[in-house]
């Protein structure tokens, strides 16, 4: 499964991941090819096909976790410790993409089994009532899954895992107090070392990353290194934008470690340069990082800031900025330091699986800030269309999302 999610689908570092398609419908990434992007644009449609790939490929891998948990519960062979951490990563699994699929799409189905007949007719639940699902799983995932990793290279999640994706669960939906408390377990867990040189944060052995994939054989890298990076140009894909690049404030080192200009003639490009290797290498040097220790200092200095608790919170997000190279927030009240936590997720969050669209999304952002940069852009673009073949093969899919 960890695989496949690695090659296709939400987590992919590929051209068809979310990283690209929403760095694209966002305003991340611009598109070079002549063709026609329908994410660049926001213009999709109903038959969209790179949407209808991401909500088939998501419901297999989400089958598939369930068929292991399955097939982990009804065995006869595994220890009661296999079968809990078989389980455990299942509900992890089955959460996560839940999670994207509910911001991308609004009301969806949660698949909890296999059967086939069931799952054919099944409708679409209200959001509150999936995200009410998916922190149910990872509270039994936490419960199941070891607190060390199953493997030295952190290519199993652990408990801690679980937590982190309950925290952004939390965070979406509003609960600050629980995301605060999901974020500080793994935050206070001796697994994870604050990093501060911004070159290792991307390393295989970061002491910050708590969920990766390994690359698909020895001495290859990830795909997002081969993807983003371009030796030349003009680019022939996407490059960043440059009123992206342009935003990040003086001294930025994130700006200097993670993004790379290339330059031709009179113009210049640039490229994500977080993960620097494009090519395989004698030993892997990198793996495709999903899940890292920043994001849970921006999520509870979001939480904390949200509640009052206004000292811990400029805690927290000084550290991001620290570590960036910047001084200490000169951000006061709690609106204030939101507001700041929102701006240093943008620069440190970039062209990871889209937390920039999910942002926007859940600030109410999305229209007064896409509206200045993407022509294409209208309201009802919040949500992607339910494929087509989907409402047709099952009608109890409907009603389509709005102007669809």
């Amino acid at each position: 499964i960890y695989a496949k999610m690695r090659t296709n689908g939400l987590f992919a570092g590929t051209l068809s991941g979310s990283s690209v398609y929403l760095g694209l419908y966002a305003d991340e990434l611009d598109y070079y090819p002549t063709s026609v992007n329908n994410f660049y644009g926001n213009t999709l449609i109903a038959g969209e096909s790179g949407v209808a790939s991401m909500w088939n490929t998501s419901y297999h891998q989400i089958y598939e976790a369930n068929a292991v948990m399955e097939g982990a519960m009804n065995s006869t062979n595994l220890t009661e410790a296999e079968r809990n951490e078989l389980k455990g990563e299942s509900l992890f699994v089955r959460a996560f993409v839940h999670l994207y699929l509910v911001e991308l799409f609004g009301d969806i189905p949660y698949i909890k089994s296999t059967n086939y007949e069931t799952n054919s007719v099944v409708g679409r639940m209200p959001k509150a009532i999936v995200y009410q699902n998916i922190i149910a799983d990872l509270e039994l995932a936490k419960t199941l899954l070891p607190e060390v990793y199953y493997t030295a290279e952190r290519v199993r999640p652990n408990r801690y895992a679980a937590a982190a994706v309950q925290a952004r669960a939390y965070l979406y939906s509003g609960s600050f107090a629980e995301a605060s408390n999901a974020a500080s377990s793994v935050i206070n867990s001796s697994l994870y070392i604050w990093e501060t040189d911004l070159d290792k944060v991307f390393l295989k052995g970061s002491t910050t990353t708590i969920w990766q994939f390994s690359p698909n054989a020895a001495g290859n890298n990830t795909s997002e290194g081969n993807l983003y990076i371009f030796p030349t140009g003009p680019p022939t894909n996407i490059a960043l934008k440059n009123d992206f690049v342009n935003s990040f404030a003086i001294g930025d080192q994130r700006k200097t470690k993670w993004i790379k200009a290339v330059t031709g003639g009179t113009s210049t490009w640039y490229h994500p340069f977080k993960y620097k290797q494009r090519n395989p290498t004698s030993s892997s040097m990198e793996y495709s990082i999903v899940l890292r220790l920043a994001e849970q200092y921006l999520i509870r200095a979001e939480a904390r800031a949200r509640q009052g608790e206004l000292t811990n919170a400029k805690s927290d997000l000084n550290l991001i900025r620290n570590t960036a190279g910047l001084p200490n927030t000169i951000a006061v009240t709690a609106d204030e330091i939101v507001a700041e936590v929102l701006k240093q997720r943008r620069f440190e969050l970039f062209t990871e699986f889209g937390h920039r669209f999910f942002d926007l999304k859940r600030t109410d952002q999305l229209d007064t800030v896409l509206a200045l940069s993407k022509p294409g852009w209208n309201h009802n673009d919040q949500l992607w269309p339910i494929p087509a073949l989907e409402l047709t093969v099952n009608p109890n899919l409907n009603p389509q999302n709005p102007d669809y």
